[in-house]
Formats: structure tokens, C-alpha cells, sequence
């Protein structure tokens, strides 16, 4: 095979457009249309499409929903060769080839779990693929690299490209392996994708993956359709069981442990929800199986550890909660990310409490000298969050780079704005008393000196006749509790190995100094209300009707209903109630291939409700 066999071809002049760079072409928007049954592209999907039809190398930042896989899918389509796309799940990489393959695209994987490699590989090497997905440990062996020199490949997608960083929270080693391979197709146009990358992250991915800098497209990363919640943590699993039993809809509940997902199911199996448990625990084939449920069902909540939601693309998940502090705003808002991908309304639900910031600060402690002070800015900004009397959404999005409004109407924060109170002369007192009672005693010993309730335990140590003895009002008792874990949050305290409370490394210069310290007024406890559990919010009959439709074609073929129409689909439907094919196939979304397959069905529902 000649050299210039291996060649990817020059990007056709129908797909772009020299004198506008954001250009496409006619032929890729025919694609576009088509295919996937969209009039136009969203926010900054045409120009990564543009730059990789010209052969350009490029790295992505678009937030999740956004429409990231479209952009090596569309070119997939438009390049000759076939994409190889660089995942780091196999339930991901399954999940996409069965949303390609509904819309017509030739996709298959080479991973572990397949059992027709060999058939994968004879197709790729016919010019039978569009897209072919791996993992990074395979695309790094030498027999794949072998096998890609004999065949014709139109582009390199890297999928999740945080995973190439060190700096990153999900770095994972053999992704940062691929520049050999990438730089022996140097010809070849590389596109890395992701959601989550601070500015370290993005440089590093840069340098690592081989893309220049003027390759870098930041779609920005505001997800509007999600409303961030945060509160603390004040009665743990009734609090979550609460909140789920009253959200409609398919949702994720993060726990930090094994135990504590087993524990949390079994909560909330008590509410009535349908509920599964995934973690490292569980048998491959029970992961396996507790997975394929969620991915297929329209209600199931799910409890897991961080490890789950990586490997699914579902798009109707209406609420991510977590039951206890995330690693850092990176994976926040990652796994946060997961809620809403259809652009419905989605709601992420975050419950922490000082322990979780007690523990993190002890983990530090394990953390490489050259890690130590990265890691410790991450607790910090997670803590400045949780902590916000300010913008939820607006903290995110200055975290990654944006300048976004003071203000977005859709975080607690916005939607009711808090009291903010000066609790400084609190903050000084419970830190008076964690050092004279000798740093060593827990909150609840603590608080009891300084309310003046003196126990046997108190007496014994003398700590009534001390100073801090019942100094705190009637007025500043109640604030007591949120100070003490705005406290630990801002290291001004920290937990000791047998969970007392020690000074921080601030907390002198705090108690010797005029700095203020402020926290948002704790706020009562809000009466039950049960949410709707109707995505029908209108109540048409045929809304249902299309959906109980939706439920049986997805039972009768073995896939997830989203995989044939998103809820937004089946509503324009309902609204513009075409009864043929021809108006069935300007609805958006509804590409030749769904129209084919699916087309009359829906439109025998419309015309049973002429």
C-alpha cells in the first residue's frame, strides 16, 4: 500500500468555505439535515466541524448537552476514511455506536467485551466504517497501530481529553501515551473533547495531544437548564430520601462509599422509587445489568459511586444528587452534568456537612509536595461553592475562565437570596474555646462549653470554670453550627485523627486580626411539597400517547426510548401534529433514517387523535 493510500484526503472544496472560516459547506449541512434532522448547528458545533474539515487540529471545551459528538460524527461522515474515536468506557463507547446506528452511521467498537474484533477489523479495513471506537490502552499497542497503516482514516477523535492531564480529575495514564500514535498519522486531523478543563488542564492537553494553541474553541460552559441547590447535610439519608421522593423523572444519587450506596438504596427503595446500586463491589455482570436498566427506564434512580455515569450518554436524567462533597468543581461539575443533556429542565442537588470538608483536609495529608498546594486551591474554591451567599452558576463559570452575570435566576442562590450575617465575633469565640479546651474535643463538647451546659464530662476537665465558659448569647446560638462548618470549609479549624477539632494553619492570624467573617443566615426548613412527576407539564393526551408509543418500540427492539426520540422531539410532534411522512420530516431531530424507521408509527398516533 502506497503512501499516498494512507493519506487522508484534502478536505472536499464543497464542505467549506476559504473565505469564511466558520463555514461548513453546502455538503456538510446537507449531512447535518439529513442525518441528524437539524436545520443548524448549536452555539460552536460549525466551527470545530469547519476546522477539522479543513484538517486542522483542534481541542474543544463545549459543556456537556452541547452536542459534542456531532462534531467528529458530522466529519465522520463527510471525510473519507473511517473516524477513530478514543473513549474511556466501553458502556460509553456501546452507548454512542447505538445512537449512531439509529441515525445510520456504520460505528462499531474494537474492546475486551466484543466478540467480533476480527470482523471489525476486516471492515475497517474495507472502508466499511464510519467510526470505529477504542480504548487508550489498545489505540497504544503496537498490532492496532499496524492495523491502522493499512487502513484510510479521516480523523482522531479523543473523547473526555481531561483524561490526558495530570492536572485534570480523572487523569488516566495511557491516554497520555497517545502522542505516538497520533504523530504517526500526523496527517491525520486530531479533535480532543471535553467538558471539564481548567486553564492548567487545557495547556496541558495542548502539549500533550499535539495541537497548537490557536486550536483551542471554548464553547463556554453554562448548562442553563440546570438549577444548582446546595444546602447542608442535616439528617443525611431522610434528607435525600425527601428530595427524591418528590422529583419526577430518572435521577443519580452519589455516595462516597460502597456502604453508603447500599445503605442510601435501601432508603429510598422505602419511598416507593424504583432504585438501583452501582460501585466496584458488585459482580461485572450485575454492574452490567443494574446499568442497562437505568440506561433503559424513564424513572429509576440510580445510587452510585463517582465511578458510574461516565459510561452512559443518557439524555433524560432529571436530577444528579450529591449525598456528600464532590472531589473538586471539576468533577461537580461533571457529574452534575449528567442531569438534562436533552436541554429539559434538570436539577442538581448537592448535601455537605463540615465532616466531609474534615476529610478532605486529612487527605491532603497523603498527597505528593507537588500536588499538595493544587489540590488544596481545589478544596478551597469547592468550599467558596458551598459557602456562596452569591450566584451559584456565576462561581462555576469564573472558575473556568468565563465572566459570566452576577445573577442567572436559576441557582437557590438567585431564585431566594440569602440573609448575609457578620458571625465574626462567633467565629473568634468557638476558636477560643477549641484552643483552650486543648484541640482534641468535638463539636458537640465544644458547644456545650460555650451554651455554659456543663455534663459530668465537662465538670471533670474543668472546662467550666474556663473563660469561653457560656459566652455565647442566646442570639449567637443558633448560627453556632453553620459557623463551625463554614470554619472547617475555610480551614480556620481542622479535624483531628480521632475527630476533634483542632486550629487551622489561619486561625491565629484570624483571632489576632480585623478580618471579618461572614456566612449566609441558615434557613428554616422548607414545608414538603410534592413535585410534578409529569414531563407532560401541559397534560395532552397525545403527548402520552406518543410516549406510551415510544415505550413499546423501545421494548420491541431492546433500546432505551431516548435512542429513538427525546422528549423534546415527541412534544414538537404533539404540537405541530403531522399525519405523513412529509411533515413528519421537519421536525427537528428526525433525520432519513428514524423517519424510515419510525416515521409512520408516530404518525398513525397523530392521525388517531385527528
Amino acid at each position: 500500500m502506497t503512501a499516498e493510500m494512507l493519506e487522508a484526503p484534502a478536505p472536499d472544496p464543497e464542505l467549506q468555505d476559504s473565505s469564511e472560516p466558520a463555514s461548513v459547506g453546502r455538503a456538510a449541512e446537507e449531512i447535518l439535515r439529513s442525518t441528524f434532522g437539524y436545520s443548524g448547528f448549536r452555539g460552536t458545533q460549525e466551527k470545530v466541524i469547519a476546522r477539522v474539515l479543513r484538517g486542522e487540529h483542534t481541542l474543544a471545551l463545549m459543556p456537556t448537552g452541547a452536542g459534542k459528538s456531532l462534531c467528529y460524527q458530522l466529519p465522520a461522515l463527510a471525510r473519507s476514511g473511517t473516524a477513530i474515536v478514543v473513549s474511556p468506557l466501553i458502556a460509553l463507547m456501546h452507548d454512542q455506536i447505538r445512537s449512531a446506528r439509529a441515525v445510520g452511521i456504520r460505528a462499531a467498537s474494537m474492546t475486551s467485551a466484543d466478540t467480533d474484533n476480527a470482523a471489525t477489523a476486516e471492515a475497517l479495513l474495507s472502508g466499511e466504517l464510519d467510526l470505529l471506537y477504542i480504548a487508550p490502552e489498545r489505540a497504544n499497542t503496537q498490532g492496532f497501530r499496524r492495523l491502522l497503516s493499512q487502513a484510510r482514516l479521516s480523523l482522531f477523535a479523543i473523547d473526555e481529553a481531561h483524561c490526558v492531564s495530570e492536572w485534570g480529575h480523572d487523569f488516566r495514564p495511557d491516554y497520555r501515551a497517545l502522542r505516538p500514535l497520533l504523530d504517526a498519522f500526523g496527517h491525520v486531523p486530531r479533535l480532543a473533547l471535553t467538558a471539564t478543563a481548567d486553564r492548567a488542564t487545557r495547556a496541558d492537553i495542548l502539549v500533550q495531544l499535539g495541537l497548537p494553541d490557536d486550536g483551542l474553541i471554548v464553547a463556554g460552559f453554562d448548562r442553563a437548564n440546570i438549577r444548582y441547590t446546595i444546602s447542608a447535610r442535616e439528617g443525611g439519608a431522610r434528607q435525600i430520601a425527601d428530595y427524591v421522593s418528590r422529583r419526577p423523572g430518572a435521577g443519580i444519587v452519589y455516595a462516597s462509599s460502597r456502604k453508603g450506596c447500599e445503605q442510601l438504596a435501601a432508603r429510598l427503595q422505602a419511598t416507593g422509587r424504583r432504585v438501583g446500586v452501582y460501585h466496584a463491589g458488585l459482580a461485572p455482570d450485575q454492574r452490567a445489568a443494574v446499568q442497562a436498566g437505568f440506561v433503559a427506564s424513564e424513572d429509576m434512580v440510580m445510587v452510585a459511586t463517582i465511578a458510574f455515569g461516565m459510561g452512559i450518554d443518557k439524555p433524560d436524567v432529571r436530577f444528579v444528587v450529591h449525598a456528600s462533597l464532590p472531589k473538586s468543581i471539576e468533577a461537580y461539575y461533571q457529574e452534575t452534568g449528567r442531569a438534562g443533556r436533552d436541554g429539559d429542565p434538570a436539577e442538581a442537588r448537592l448535601f455537605w456537612s463540615a465532616s466531609d470538608f474534615a476529610k478532605a483536609r486529612q487527605w491532603l495529608g497523603d498527597v505528593d509536595d507537588e500536588r499538595r498546594a493544587s489540590e488544596r486551591a481545589r478544596l478551597n474554591a469547592l468550599a467558596g461553592l458551598v459557602e456562596a451567599s452569591t450566584c451559584r452558576r456565576a462561581i462555576l463559570l469564573r472558575h473556568f475562565g468565563e465572566t459570566p452575570p452576577e445573577a442567572c435566576g436559576n441557582c437557590d442562590i438567585c431564585l431566594d437570596p440569602p440573609t448575609v450575617l457578620d458571625a465574626t465575633q462567633i467565629a473568634k469565640k468557638l476558636l477560643s474555646a477549641v484552643y483552650r479546651t486543648g484541640q482534641s474535643f468535638g463539636i458537640g463538647h465544644v458547644e456545650k462549653v460555650l451554651l455554659g451546659q456543663p455534663d459530668e464530662r465537662v465538670r471533670q476537665r474543668g472546662h467550666d470554670a474556663l473563660s469561653v465558659f457560656g459566652i455565647l448569647t442566646p442570639e449567637e446560638a443558633p448560627l453556632l453550627r453553620a459557623v463551625m462548618r463554614a470554619a472547617l470549609a475555610r480551614e480556620l479549624l481542622i479535624s483531628t485523627d480521632h475527630a476533634g477539632l483542632a486550629l487551622g494553619p489561619d486561625a491565629r492570624a484570624f483571632l489576632k486580626g480585623d478580618r471579618s467573617f461572614s456566612i449566609a443566615k441558615p434557613r428554616p426548613k422548607a414545608p414538603r411539597r410534592r413535585a410534578s412527576r409529569s414531563a407532560n407539564p401541559s397534560g395532552d393526551p397525545l403527548f402520552e400517547a406518543l410516549r406510551a408509543k415510544r415505550a413499546e418500540l423501545a421494548r420491541a427492539n431492546g433500546i432505551p426510548a431516548y435512542i429513538i426520540f427525546h422528549d423534546s422531539v415527541l412534544r414538537e410532534i404533539a404540537s405541530i401534529r403531522p399525519t405523513g411522512l412529509e411533515a413528519m420530516a421537519k421536525v427537528s431531530g428526525i433525520g432519513v433514517k428514524k423517519l424510515e424507521t419510525y416515521g409512520e408509527d408516530f404518525c398513525a398516533v397523530v392521525r388517531g387523535f385527528a
